[in-house]
């Protein structure tokens, strides 16, 4: 299996409240709670090591609430290579109703100087020795800018590493600029990095293969419940997912990531590749938490995932 390093630049402590229906400016009682320690690469890493990855994971801790995040890398067996800046890991309050629907109110996290973003690239350098790609995730803290993290990218890149972005506004904007080996936004997140309307197919189609002759070699476009595109040099091909009771669709983008990155480094057929994240993904709904635990349940879903070639090559 790969050896993978995932960064997140801006984790946080997921606290999920399960609850009938929100009813706001009204006391809600909550019908359960759960606390993750989480950020979009720990995610995209727990289902990797169910998948038999190896991970490295890396980014920003605050140090006042290290706690849950060491102890989750100590449970999975991820290489820690996070570097601890001061204060706290933000919070991030996810409010899941029973319909499936949820409202996400994220938190601050800690200001990040200029030795410590200094100190990640010093430890990245390092770290990338020996890993097939690096999954970079999530949204940038305050005090890192743009340029910066665009540098970052360029760095990892140019180590060899195979690199994979899943971000959105002015990160996954200037992230595109990179060219990253592997993108995976939905078509609102990548309509506004590019300054463009993308309602129609025919609009992002012509997106996305501006973005393959800029170099970025999959695009892997998710759209809900409507399934899976993804993009490369010859191919398209769409996946649907079969129909499940949603719990919650915290991670389904991150669990679809996880399952289009092993596939691509395990060198399996395409069609193999996206039936199996698409099926990950479906199944990251029906759950409150991260990774892969019911298999049987994994296997029904990829079963059920439909896949169409479009027959229409970008390039």
């Amino acid at each position: 299996m790969a050896k993978i390093l995932t960064v997140t630049l801006n984790p946080a402590l997921d606290v999920t409240i399960t609850l009938d229906a929100l009813r706001a400016g009204h006391v809600n009682r909550s019908q359960g709670q759960a606390t993750h320690a989480a950020g979009k690469g720990l995610n995209v890493a727990q289902v990797l090591a169910d998948l038999g990855n190896t991970l490295t994971v890396s980014g920003f801790l605050g140090c006042d609430n290290l706690q849950p995040f060491e102890a989750l890398m100590q449970v999975r067996g991820f290489t820690d290579g996070f570097i601890r800046v001061p204060g706290e890991t933000r919070s991030n309050l996810k409010l899941v109703e029973a319909d499936g629907r949820v409202t996400d109110v994220n938190g601050q996290g800690p200001e990040v100087g200029e030795e410590a973003q200094a100190a990640l690239q010093r430890r990245l350098e390092s770290l990338a020795v020996g890993h097939d790609a690096v999954v970079v995730a999530g949204s940038l803290p305050r005090g890192v800018s743009p340029q910066w993290f665009r540098q970052l990218l360029v760095q990892l890149r140019e180590q060899g590493l195979k690199v994979v972005l899943d971000s959105s506004g002015e990160a996954l904007r200037v992230g595109l600029e990179a060219a990253p080996w592997l993108v995976k936004p939905n078509a609102e997140e990548l309509a506004d990095a590019l300054g463009v309307p993308l309602e129609e197919s025919t609009a992002r189609r012509e997106a996305v293969a501006r973005l393959l002759e800029r170099g970025v070699e999959h695009v892997v476009l998710s759209q809900g419940e409507a399934g899976v595109s993804w993009f490369s040099s010859g191919q398209t091909l769409h996946a649907r997912p079969p129909s499940v009771r949603v719990a919650s669709t915290v991670g389904a983008g991150d669990s679809l990531v996880a399952g289009m990155v092993h596939g691509l480094l395990s060198g399996e057929p395409a069609e193999q590749t996206l039936r199996r994240a698409t099926a990950i993904a479906a199944q990251a709904v029906t759950q409150v938490g991260f990774g892969i635990h019911d298999r049987p349940q994994l296997e029904r879903l990829q079963a059920g995932v439909q896949l169409t070639s479009l027959h229409e090559a970008c390039r």
